[in-house]
């Protein structure tokens, strides 16, 4: 089994184990939801955590977006972060030197302070990983949970679908591309997709507005797997039309390469 626990296992194992209450706790452990909301009297604290598992060449910075994305869509700015390094035995201070300078590149163009973390060289670990904490503040009426949706809501999406898988496959997967055809050329500019994954500008600006009441930055599971998370979450149906998706000529081109469904591309 790869990826994110299924509902079930979720519920069995996970949502109803979750040590003693808090009552500031406004909204924690639940289906779909990937943030944390936490009542500090004149504020909510958001706080959010998320691996990188799946890529290397662009780990630092996808580690510093991607979780800086889920607390943007809660309304906040990213304001703190931790990231916990895992690195092979074998990684040398160069990679250590490039992907420390991402996190900190990354960590400036989202305006956050790295706050804290842990690193550490892992025996057994395949390719290295980082998880990341992000934190920010919010008033405490302007938070948006995933699960707020309504009946009636048009679902809107920003930029386009597998928009990160289609730069990691460009980078980490190049040479396998490469073999089944596509150039060489093209794929630098595949990877240069990775510049647009964060999500904090739009995500923020959006947030101001009182009729978005729910917002999700998908990443496993991709389209399909964050609709899914915003239904079970706010106990609705989804219904959407593929023709309607926006998704770059390439993300299909390598999608039907690698026999790869790009409505669940991360």
């Amino acid at each position: 089994m790869i990826g994110k626990l299924p509902p079930n296992l979720l519920r069995k194992y996970i949502l109803n184990r979750i040590g003693c209450r808090d009552d500031a706790v406004v909204i924690g452990p639940a289906l779909g939801e990937d943030s944390a909301v936490i009542n500090l009297d004149d504020k909510h604290l958001i706080i959010h955590s998320d691996p990188i598992t799946g890529a290397v060449e662009y780990l630092g910075w996808l580690a510093v977006h991607i979780a800086s994305n889920d607390i943007a869509v809660s309304g906040a700015r990213p304001r703190w972060l931790l990231p916990i390094y895992f690195f092979t035995e074998d990684t040398s201070i160069e990679f250590i030197d490039n992907i420390t300078r991402q996190v900190d590149e990354a960590a400036k163009e989202v305006e956050a302070m790295i706050v804290g973390g842990h690193s550490e060289f892992t025996p057994g670990l395949p390719r290295p990983i980082i998880s990341m904490t992000a934190s920010g503040l919010v008033d405490k009426d302007k938070y948006i949970s995933t699960g707020g949706a309504q009946a009636g809501d048009i679902v809107i999406m920003t930029k386009y679908a597998g928009l990160e898988g289609t730069a990691i496959l460009a980078s980490d997967f190049r040479e396998m591309l490469i073999k089944k055809g596509v150039s060489a050329g093209e794929l630098d500019k595949s990877r240069e997709l990775i510049k647009q994954i964060s999500v904090v500008r739009e995500a923020l600006l959006l947030s101001d507005y009182q009729y978005v009441t729910s917002m999700h930055d998908p990443t496993e599971g991709g389209l399909i797997g964050g609709l899914t998370e915003i239904a079970y979450a706010s106990n609705k149906s989804i219904v959407i039309y593929e023709d309607k998706v926006n998704v770059l000529p390439q993300t299909l081109k390598y999608s039907r390469l690698l026999n790869i469904d790009y409505l669940k591309f991360i």
